[in-house]
C-alpha cells in the first residue's frame, strides 16, 4: 500500500478506563503505535483519560490531551 502524502497528523485515542490486570497490554500497544507513527514522520496527537499511563509521557506524542 503506498504511503498517503496528504496525512501529516494522526489522532491516537488511549484505551480509556481499564480493569486491574489489563493496563500493561493497552499501554504497551499504544506506546508502540506512538513510536512507530513518529518514526514515520507523522505528528501524533494523543487523547487519553488516564494521566498515569506511560502513553502520556511527554516524549511519546507531539501533543497530549488528558480528557475524561
Amino acid at each position: 500500500m503506498p504511503r498517503r502524502t496528504d496525512l501529516r497528523r494522526i489522532l491516537l485515542l488511549g484505551s480509556g478506563p481499564i480493569v486491574i490486570g489489563q493496563a500493561c497490554e493497552f499501554d504497551y500497544s499504544g506506546t508502540q503505535a506512538c513510536k512507530a507513527l513518529r518514526a514515520d514522520g507523522f505528528e501524533v496527537v494523543l487523547v487519553n483519560s488516564n494521566p498515569a499511563s506511560i502513553m502520556t509521557d511527554p516524549e511519546m506524542a507531539d501533543r497530549t490531551y488528558i480528557e475524561p
